[in-house]
């Protein structure tokens, strides 16, 4: 087990709720440059960099649509670069769709790594008490594309001893064998529905006055974390209010805050977003020294 995992779910769906926020929220350049280098690497931790091609691809043209998009129709700014049909294409609308680019990548990856950590079983743990069924649903919603998807590739497998192969053959045999295989998952997921609602019926699931047993137990590291977390939270909050790290892309591109108190609130909101690696950081040095022990 990852050492951040291991902390209480209410550390973690805190952390995650700050950082996904702060990324969708806080525009600065800084900022922005901070958060998306963390989810990069926090991801690259969890799944291997080796596995990240796929993510990276997809995030590539997301990208560059929205950084293009936004300067061709918003034609705010007064700092004019060229000029299309009449229509200025200005250096602050073409900043602005970078930034906002990567903001939403960013929002992507951190969402990468909640799946990643954030499991079914510490989501109903978390919620389960307030609301049984809609904490099961928000569950069940959140791992059904993960679900599908490895069970499209053991449909997929299995087909292809039938000689139905997807990716090989005439159109038509290609369109036969994607038709037989999307039929086998929407009937796999059917009666994979009405066995898990037969199932959590049969236990009493959502009943008045019925108990659970949770693996979960707020210790004394998860008290400190978690403080650890809503200081740098409410620092950087705070820094916002009072405009230390306030950025405008319209009609002009504002400077960036050099003052003392803007670079502990950059250093702040690094250590926030690296917080998972820094304790994994730690937890290997600690293990490599008692082995040394040994």
């Amino acid at each position: 087990m990852r050492a951040f995992d291991s902390y209480h779910p209410i550390v973690i769906f805190t952390y995650f709720c700050s950082t996904i926020l702060f990324s969708m929220f806080f525009m600065h350049p800084i900022f922005l440059s901070i958060s998306l280098a963390s989810s990069i690497l926090y991801l690259g931790f969890l799944k291997g960099f080796h596995n990240m091609k796929r993510t990276i691809l997809i995030s590539i043209p997301l990208f560059l649509i929205i950084a293009i998009s936004n300067p061709i129709f918003s034609h705010r700014g007064v700092t004019p670069l060229f000029y299309i049909n009449y229509n200025p294409i200005t250096l602050e609308s073409v900043i602005y769709g970078l930034s906002m680019a990567g903001m939403i990548v960013t929002v992507i990856f951190w969402f990468s790594c909640y799946n990643e950590v954030m499991t079914s079983d510490k989501f109903i743990s978390l919620f389960g008490k307030i609301s049984p069924s809609i904490a099961l649903i928000i569950s069940m919603t959140i791992n059904t594309v993960p679900r599908m998807k490895r069970q499209i590739e053991l449909i997929t497998n299995s087909q292809k001893t039938l000689g139905m192969y997807v990716h090989s053959g005439s159109i038509i045999k290609r369109a036969k064998s994607s038709i037989r295989i999307l039929s086998i998952l929407i009937t796999w997921a059917l009666e994979n529905a009405i066995d898990t609602a037969d199932s959590m019926n049969a236990r009493g699931y959502g009943l008045r006055g019925r108990t659970s047993h949770s693996l979960f137990k707020f210790k004394r590291n998860d008290f400190f974390l978690f403080s650890f977390i809503i200081l740098l939270s409410a620092l950087c909050v705070y820094g916002e209010m009072a405009n230390y790290i306030s950025f405008s892309y319209y009609p002009y591109i504002s400077k960036i805050n050099l003052s003392y108190f803007s670079f502990i609130l950059y250093f702040s909101y690094l250590l926030l977003m690296t917080l998972p690696l820094v304790i994994e950081f730690k937890e290997t040095i600690r293990w490599r020294l008692s082995i040394s022990k040994i």
